[in-house]
């Protein structure tokens, strides 16, 4: 490796690792060893040079027992992290090979040429230890790199662990662990596996799972033999849920105390235009539908987005498995909307009960679901401990989870595993997300992508476009979609620095909640605009001439304004709120424009920046800017709309893939027959 390739090494790693050295020395020297099987340097002599396998959280110790038998060299990631350990390996006696796989991180991180460099070790009659995971994970994973390496080298692999009595593990991706001294220690060597040089996909896949099944065997056996309990050492997804501590013991105590209070909250709300006076009875677990019979899938949305999302699986699922029976509820009077004018016939739609125990049991009871489909992060307590409790099956499909809502699920992390690990499935939009999934306590999680970029755009009515079509001609126009609290206003000062150049421009502002509209009118007007709210009249108000800002208060026209509009602006991202999904706007034809808040949406608008397919803004003036330029060059709008287009294509497939991953959970024959495209584990 060329020098200016290496990672920098200062005086603090030589010594933070010689010191690491020996300690990890120390902790050998002083514990009472033992090896397994009895034949182990022999074995070690049979098979070298071989590859030797360990687990990422299990690996300080590994290159005690085998550097003294065994020339050995290790492949150690290329950069400042790990130079301590790179540092405390070569004191231990192996040589290094720089290197990892690139896992989810698109940087190159020296894989191939760790892969070069390892083949010519073996050649040459070293050993090479090599962590099975690729960081960060899945934890206790074999990646495919091993098998590779195997399978191009002719040599075997060999599972190897090492596990103490004495240990401390710590909160990381895998658990690292840290062997403590005067202990008693175990070595456990396990059978080899040979991979075939000319092994198809299938056979490279067999080898993979081999490698992980002899790891976790040497591995639990290691811990066995030191008499060490080897759950505190396995990532939360590793282990049974536990059962609810204090603080969702708490939460049930406290939603069943409030229960005789649910009717006030549910008045109240009504008030405010956030409930459906009219089927109280559903929240409060009384259905309005009778339970057909056979299989029934119950599906469960919060939203518009989210309904939106599930509505793409359920067409497909009425289609192909027509004996299968769904259920949809939805949280809100706007995704109640939705669900009434595109759900397929015979899919029955009720309202969600609110999470108090008495509504689940009453909810379940009658329902009896035989499997339940949560989407995005849709997490009730009640709700899933009460199906898990019946042995109802549960999937997350299109899983997503905030940075802020993973901190705040780490803060109650025994709840989070309690509640993540009853899921039997979860479907992320990531493997950014899969791993947070994951590090939760989901036991099973799949990186399948966002359905919502394969979700039909949002529906147009002909009659309205005509309308306003022909209520703005002539005019320029810009839409503000889905926008958030405070950030109409800023909304409103970027069209008051395009209004002397453009005097015509009529921007349109949708608010994601549309009761919000009375407010932001009252607020907009006092500044001396001219506004007209569409919701004023029942046959929608359209603007005239004089309009300032047309406020598209109402439900369920989303996809007519992307429609009628050339430039949209996609909201809750001037404003810290995380953003909104673009896709449905540029499925519309429209040219996409974000403010720097997209991180529930960071993979798409990635996707779209690098392609030249969206515009990123830091402010108003910014939004301003870039709404002028692109008002000024229809030929750059129209390319910017190509390439947004194409980026979003290549996004695509993550409905056929959850379709595929559902299909097990179905009754046998009622396959959902999507199209086969490989499933990618979170990695």
């Amino acid at each position: 490796m060329a020098s200016s390739d290496k990672p920098r090494r200062t005086r603090l790693h030589r010594f933070a690792g010689r010191l690491l050295a020996r300690y990890l020395d120390f902790v050998y020297r002083s514990s009472s060893k033992r090896f397994e099987p009895e034949d182990f340097d022999a074995r070690i002599a049979r098979y070298r040079p071989f590859i030797l396998a360990m687990w990422h959280g299990q690996f300080l110790l590994v290159p005690k027992p085998i550097c003294d038998k065994q020339p050995t060299r290790s492949m150690v990631a290329r950069h400042g992290d790990t130079e301590i350990l790179a540092v405390a390996l070569e004191a231990l006696g192996t040589g290094l090979i720089r290197g990892a796989g690139a896992g989810r991180r698109k940087r190159d991180r020296g894989g191939a040429r760790a892969l070069r460099e390892a083949i010519r070790a073996l050649e040459e009659g070293y050993s090479v230890g090599m962590i099975a995971e690729v960081p960060p994970g899945p934890p206790r994973r074999a990646a495919p790199g091993i098998v590779t390496l195997a399978r191009l080298s002719g040599r075997p692999i060999l599972p190897f662990a090492v596990a103490t009595s004495r240990y401390v593990s710590f909160d990381t991706w895998s658990r690292l662990t840290l062997n403590l001294p005067f202990s008693r220690l175990a070595v456990v060597l396990g059978e080899p596996i040979h991979v075939a040089r000319k092994g198809d996909a299938e056979a490279l896949e067999r080898a993979r799972q081999a490698v992980e099944e002899g790891l976790n065997a040497v591995t639990r056996r290691a811990y066995e033999l030191a008499g060490a309990d080897e759950s505190r050492s396995l990532p939360p997804s590793l282990r049974p849920p536990p059962p609810p501590g204090l603080s969702l013991r708490s939460y049930r105590l406290a939603t069943r105390a409030l229960t005789p209070l649910a009717p006030a909250l549910l008045k109240h709300r009504e008030a405010r235009g956030k409930e459906d006076r009219a089927r109280r009875s559903e929240r409060l677990g009384e259905p309005s539908e009778k339970r057909p019979l056979g299989f029934l899938a119950w599906f469960h949305a919060a939203s518009v987005g989210e309904t939106n999302t599930v509505l793409a699986i359920i067409e497909r699922l009425v289609a192909n498995a027509p004996a299968v029976g769904i259920l949809l509820t939805t949280g809100t009077v706007t995704s109640a909307t939705l669900a009434r004018s595109r759900a397929p016939e015979g899919v029955i739609h009720q309202y969600v009960p609110l999470d108090m125990p008495a509504f689940a049991q009453a909810f379940l009871t009658h329902w009896r679901p035989d499997l339940a489909v949560f989407v995005e992060s849709e997490i009730w307590p009640n709700l899933l401990l009460e199906a898990a409790d019946r042995g109802v099956p549960l999937v997350l499909v299109n899983g997503r989870l905030s940075p802020r809502s993973f901190r705040s699920w780490r803060r109650w992390r025994h709840a989070a595993h309690s509640l993540f690990g009853l899921f039997s499935l979860v479907l992320a939009q990531s493997a950014r997300m899969a791993e947070r999934f994951t590090r939760l306590g989901a036991s099973n999680v799949l990186a399948v992508g966002n359905i919502k970029v394969d979700a039909p755009p949002p529906p147009v009515s002909p009659a309205e476009l005509a309308r306003l079509e022909g209520a703005t001609e002539g005019r320029r126009l810009l839409l503000a979609a889905s926008t958030h609290p405070h950030e109409e206003e800023l909304i409103a000062r970027a069209h008051a620095l395009l209004r002397p150049q453009f005097p015509d421009l009529l921007t349109i502002i949708a608010p994601r909640h549309p009761e919000r509209g009375p407010g932001i009118a009252e607020r907009l007007g006092a500044q001396g605009l001219c506004i007209v709210r569409r919701a004023r009249s029942g046959s929608g108000a359209l603007p005239d001439s004089e309009t300032d800002l047309y406020l598209a208060d109402t439900m369920g026209e989303l996809g007519t304004f992307y429609a009628l509009c050339p430039l949209a602006f996609i909201g809750g991202s001037l404003v810290p709120h995380g953003g909104q999904n673009p896709i449905e706007a540029i499925k519309r034809g429209c040219a996409v424009i974000s403010g720097p808040h997209y991180g529930n949406f960071r993979e798409e608008y990635r996707a779209l920046e690098a392609a030249g397919g969206a515009l990123i803004v830091a402010d108003f003036e910014a939004l301003a800017d870039a709404v002028r330029r692109l008002l000024k060059a229809p030929e750059a709008r129209a390319q910017m709309c190509r390439r947004a287009e194409k980026a979003v294509a290549e996004l695509g497939g993550a409905l056929e893939r959850t379709l595929e991953a559902l299909a097990p959970y179905l009754p046998k024959g009622e396959g959902l027959k999507p199209k086969r495209e490989g499933l990618k584990r979170a990695s």
